[in-house]
């Protein structure tokens, strides 16, 4: 399993308009082969910052959705960027 985590920088004023423009992506990669959950998100706490996760089942089928993603191009400055990518080797429920 894939897990691709993390958060950009945008300015406040344009961060719901950045967040907003993602929906159809959203609705399309939850919809692709092999995701598992996906979200771009304005942060509640952080008028700057919007929270980036996907979950993926193999990286074959992430590879597959990334050939046909078609982000948005926005013209919105991403004032900084901090998105990696985890190979999971264990799930467990967190609190038991």
């Amino acid at each position: 399993m894939l897990i691709i985590a993390g958060y950009a920088e945008v300015d406040p004023v344009q961060r719901d308009t950045y967040v907003s423009a993602f929906r159809d992506l959203l609705s399309r990669c939850r919809s692709a082969v092999g995701c598992l959950d996906c979200a771009i998100t304005a942060d509640p706490v952080d008028p700057a910052r919007v929270n980036v996760f996907e979950r993926w089942d193999t990286p074959e089928n992430l590879e597959a959705w990334r050939a046909v993603a078609n982000a948005p191009d926005l013209a919105i400055d991403i004032k900084s960027n901090y998105v990696m990518q985890y190979t999971v080797t264990d799930e467990r429920p967190p609190f038991d």
